[in-house]
Order: C-alpha cells, then structure tokens, then sequence
C-alpha cells in the first residue's frame, strides 16, 4: 500500500480509513515537506477524506514546513466545500505563513471569487498585509478587490493597513515530521535512551528527562518487586496498547524496554513543556486560565475520552484526574496514557479518589461501567477547571475514598459559575450512572459553548498572543508533579 499522503492526495477513503483504524498511525504526522495527510485532503480537493480526517481528530490550524494551514491550501484551490468545512472547525481564518500571506490572499491572488467572499463574510480581514507590505486588496484583480472592499466595509471592518506581524512561536503547531512520530517498532534498544536529568523518585520508581530519536523525552523507571517472568511478559503485552498516536488529544506511550542489570520495565513518552493540567491550575504557571481557555481544556479531554470509549476493549486502570491530563505546546489537552497502571503495578489500590466516582470506590474493576465512571470523573475536572482548586485539598487520599464512597462527600459548587456549566457538571455527576451521558453526547454541548464564548474578541486575544512555552528547568520540575509515576 502507498504511504497516506499518496492516499489523501488521490482520495482512497477506503485505504485512509483502514490505516486510522491503526490506533499506532499519527494522523498529524507530516511528509518531507511537512504536509500532514488534511493539508493533501484540502489541496486536492478530497471532500470525503477532509471528512474523515476531521473526524478522527486531525488537526485543523496544522503548519507545514512553510506554515500554510490546510485552509490556505484549501483557498488557493478554490476548494469551495471543504473550505466552508474547515470554517466550521473553527480554522484560523487570518492565520500567515512564512510570507506573511493568509488564505485571502491565496483566494484573492488565483481569482477564486466565491471563495474570497466566504472568507470574508466568516471574518477574515482585508487590510492584513504580508511581509511585502501586500494586502489581499491589492492581489486581488479590480473587480473582486471592490467586492471584497465593500464586503469588508459593510461588516464594520478597520480598513487600515495592518503590519506584517512575525509569529514563529506558532511553530509548535507544525506536523510531526515522520520520524518524530516514530519508528513503528514499540520497542526501544535501551542504549539509544539518554537520561539526562532526573526529575523526581518516589516508591514506585524514577522519573528523567532525556532524548531518543532527537526527541524530547520522559522516562519513566518502574520499581517493581519480584520481577518475573510472568510480569516481563505481561509488561510485554500490555504496553504496545498504551501507543496511541491516532488522537489529538491522546498522549501516546512512544515505546518501552527494560533497564539492565536490574529488569526495571522503562516507558517512555513526549516531554511536555507546560507539563499537567494540575500543574497548570495549581502550580503557579506563568498565565491564567480564563473561561475560554477552561472551555478549550474541557472540549479537549471531552473529546480525547470520546475517542478512548470507543476503542474495544477499553484501555484498562485508566483513571481519568488533573495529573494525568498533559498540556501540548501549542495548549492542547492530552490524555496521558502513560498515566495507565499496569497489571501488576499495585494491584487493588485506589489512585486519585478525588476524581473517582463513588461506584469506581466500592466495586470490583469488572463489575463497573467504566464509560459512566469515566464521565464522573470528568465533571469533577470540569469543577476544578471552573474554580482552580483542588478537589478536597484538605483530606487525605484515605479520607477522601471513604467519604466519597460512605459519606456523600462531593464537590460544592460555588456561586458565580456559568449556569451552563453548573448544568453540565451536575448531569455528568448524576448519582445514578445510567442517566450520565455519554462523552460523544456532551462534546457538541462544549462547543457550543465555545461558540458563545468565542464572539469577545477579547477572548481570541488572549489565546492568540500567548507566548511559547518556557523552556527552563522549572518547567522540567512541573512535569514531574504533573506526570508522577
């Protein structure tokens, strides 16, 4: 079979669907070039891969190597459809790439007419220029420079010319090259890892950050006890399922090997700058989470376990918290899978009760369903988004699984709170888990609220101007707290 790009280009939908059916398949991955498999969707005009690719997760504002989304390929096309599709999305309509040109420009310069309008009647701006001091007005022939023009007036838009404006921190948005998403070989040759900094110890094991493959890492040493032959060929078996790299908002297990002398079992996985969810809400990072960006963090993980519940069977010992939620460099939530416990890794003790539903507390894993624990577990995310505290601060883990089981303990929601999202939370913590919903059920429920969220132009400031990532040790020492062992 041809690679996916080949697949995408020439609009196989039966071949693009078996190969996301490979959970281990990246399809944000980019080519040579840095095309992922959207952009050559959106180039050639394949309508029905667009529709799969989006589907699945893929990226929509992804960068190539030149930092055209697949909106500018789209444009430049004159892909009509699809270009109505990545709106939709939400796709950056003013986005640059390295000559400062936007979509407008490419649907002004090439005569696209149609294409041009819906651009503008979306919201993408007239007067930017590109780094020649252009506008998508002056690409544009006469005609549709006046149509365009008039349109823009009419929609109140400043028509002064706006200054090229250098982004290369958006670079953390570009594909993952081929051989970043990595060999297709789960196992790793334990000489090619290098630790470079120790990170954090506890009992259960060591943390590092290190290098594999010119990638960022972290390494995650397992101390356990009595290493057998039965738990090496369970460690074996059980992580190859942790590689899921078909999801945006799933963080995979790059791959695992075991340390010698001593067998340690070793997994390793991406480095992540800003490190957790909880490392964001409550360990003093350098910016606020303000409503838009909870609403994002919410749609993300919604959308990330929407995913995951439909896999079958399910990732098992996943439990759904804070720590195990993992901040992307471009301030995407990913679920960690290498916050998945291992058979044998501590078996029958409770992680995390604050995030656990009272059921998940008092019966054994096989008699739960998990799907409706999961969406507990989620609405108690979704308070601590809301209110930046931690769940039951003031209690230990013990005191916690006990009065969430037994006593009816449960998260006060304060005054102040959307009522939209005081509603959600409340139908996500049902008491009774058959009347929780289901989280392909409430991600629609999200984005709409994204939607209403979205219209203060304020809002996309705050998220469009943020900085990059820190890069400094105290970002590697967040990690830790975040990831644990």
């Amino acid at each position: 079979m041809d690679d996916i790009f080949t697949q995408c280009r020439e609009g196989n939908a039966v071949a693009v669907r078996l190969w996301l059916d490979n959970t281990e398949n990246d399809l944000n991955q980019g080519d040579d070039h840095g095309f992922s498999p959207l952009h050559w969707a959106c180039r050639e005009g394949r309508s029905g891969v667009v529709d799969m690719l989006i589907m699945r997760g893929a990226r929509i504002n992804v960068m190539n190597r030149g930092d055209d989304t697949p909106l500018h390929l789209a444009a430049s096309h004159g892909h009509r459809e699809i270009l109505a599709k990545l709106i939709q999305c939400k796709a950056d309509l003013n986005a640059a790439n390295e000559h400062g040109n936007t979509p407008l420009h490419y649907a002004s310069f090439w005569g696209h007419d149609e294409v041009a309008e819906d651009l503008v009647a979306s919201g993408a701006q007239v007067s930017i220029c590109n780094k020649y001091g252009e506008t998508p007005l002056d690409k544009a022939k006469p005609h549709l420079s006046n149509l365009l023009r008039d349109k823009a007036e009419k929609q109140g838009q400043n028509m002064n010319k706006v200054p090229f404006k250098d982004t290369f921190w958006k670079g953390t948005m570009r594909t993952r090259p081929r051989n970043a998403t990595l060999n297709k070989h789960a196992g790793v040759d334990f000489k090619q890892l290098s630790f470079l900094t120790k990170i954090n110890e506890n009992q259960s094991g060591e943390l590092w950050q290190g290098r594999w493959q010119a990638n960022e890492i972290v390494v995650k040493v397992l101390h356990i006890r009595d290493w057998t032959t039965r738990k090496s060929r369970d460690f074996n078996e059980e992580y190859p399922k942790l590689r899921i790299f078909s999801h945006p908002n799933v963080l995979p297990v790059l791959g695992a090997c075991q340390a010698p002398p001593a067998p340690h079992p070793i997994i390793i996985t991406h480095w992540m700058p800003y490190g957790s969810l909880f490392n964001v809400l409550h360990e003093g990072t350098n910016f606020v989470v303000d409503q838009t960006q909870a609403v994002k963090f919410a749609l993300d993980i919604a959308c990330g376990m929407a995913f995951l519940h439909t896999l079958e069977p399910m990732i098992p010992r996943h439990n759904l918290n804070s720590r195990s939620v993992m901040i992307d460099e471009d301030m995407t939530a990913r679920i960690s899978m290498a916050d998945v416990k291992f058979s044998f890794q501590c078996p029958g003790r409770m992680y995390s009760p604050a995030w656990m539903a009272p059921e998940a507390l008092q019966k054994k894993s096989e008699d739960l369903n998990r799907r409706s624990a999961d969406m507990w577990s989620f609405a108690v995310l979704l308070w601590e988004l809301v209110t930046r505290e931690v769940p039951f601060a003031d209690l230990s883990n013990m005191e916690i699984g006990m009065k969430v089981a037994l006593e009816g303990l449960r998260p006060t929601i304060p005054p102040g709170i959307s009522p939209h999202i005081c509603k959600l939370m409340r139908i996500c913590m049902n008491e009774d888990p058959a009347k929780r919903p289901k989280f392909d059920m409430i991600v629609p429920i999200l984005e709409k609220m994204q939607d209403n969220i979205y219209q203060t132009p304020l809002s996309r400031a705050t998220i469009s101007s943020r900085p990059p990532p820190p890069r400094s040790n105290i970002g590697l020492r967040d990690t830790v707290v975040v990831s644990g062992i």
